[in-house]
């Protein structure tokens, strides 16, 4: 989102921080709702096109939207879709991804109340490692053709009891409904919103071997130092390092590898 959007989603972030929502139970029935919300505008074109309408003023969409969600939702969950029409967006689909956004914050939110906001950033990137290293199992959960209850029953298989209730439910809420997006594009969503809850960046580590909790204490400690931000490790195994590890933050690579410097002097000798 650029402009406008940006700002009208920023509008709606700040609401929902201000609501200071500590109850796991009453921040996952947000989330619940809204992604429910994002569904519906998604699935009724129409419908999404009339409340996104930049022509009709901002209390008539403000009204229909009430109209629609008044007693099937939760009161807040309502004020919020209804800031949301009745804000200014560059696009339609601008409107639906802030609200599928503060479905994810909510659920975020939901992670931090009971103290998992590191299980949840934890569970997102191992899975999505695993669906990134794994064709068959991306294409199944991606098949159209799969019921619901198939890829339901699949994602208990593969990951009950071994991440929290909250990343589950966000796992899959972002399988059941992809809007066009791969998997892990929609995981790595998920994972920069926990990032930003709590203003920590996410570094991907790559190591030939595990790094010891001393190693990554300090390696998270001077990356902080570094970057004015806490930072969250995600430690990939990788035997083609070599040796030494490489960093990558965002779009920044610090690379410390035998391989690439293998690789350097290789391209000096050809040179």
């Amino acid at each position: 989102m650029r402009g406008v959007s940006r700002a009208s989603f920023a509008e709606l972030s700040e609401r929902l921080a201000a609501e200071n929502i500590t109850s796991a139970a009453t921040a996952t029935r947000l989330g619940d709702e809204l992604f429910a919300v994002t569904g519906l505008l998604d699935a009724e074109h129409g419908l999404r096109r009339a409340l996104s309408d930049p022509g009709k003023p901002a209390a008539e969409k403000g009204a229909v939207a009430s109209a629609l969600l008044h007693g099937k939702v939760t009161p807040f969950t309502e004020d919020l879709v209804v800031a949301a029409v009745r804000s200014h967006w560059a696009n339609p689909g601008d409107m639906v991804d802030a609200i599928e956004q503060l479905a994810i914050e909510a659920m975020v939110t939901a992670a931090e109340a009971e103290d998992g906001l590191d299980e949840l950033e934890d569970g997102l990137f191992r899975f999505g490692r695993v669906v990134a290293g794994q064709p068959d199992l991306r294409a199944a959960l991606a098949d159209p053709s799969l019921p619901a209850a198939g890829k339901d029953e699949l994602l208990d298989t593969l990951l009950g009891g071994k991440v929290t209730a909250v990343t589950l439910r966000l796992i899959k809420q972002m399988v059941m409904h992809p809007r066009g997006r791969p998997l892990t594009v929609a995981l790595d969503l998920c994972a920069s919103i926990a990032a930003q809850r709590r203003e920590q960046l996410i570094a991907v580590v790559r190591s030939a071997v595990e790094l010891s909790a001393a190693q990554r204490r300090r390696l998270a400690e001077a990356l902080a130092a570094s970057y004015g931000h806490r930072v969250h490790l995600n430690v990939v195994i990788d035997p083609s390092v070599v040796g030494g590890i490489s960093v990558q933050i965002g779009d920044e690579l610090i690379d410390g590898t035998a391989a690439s410097r293998l690789a350097e002097v290789r391209r000096k000798l050809a040179g």
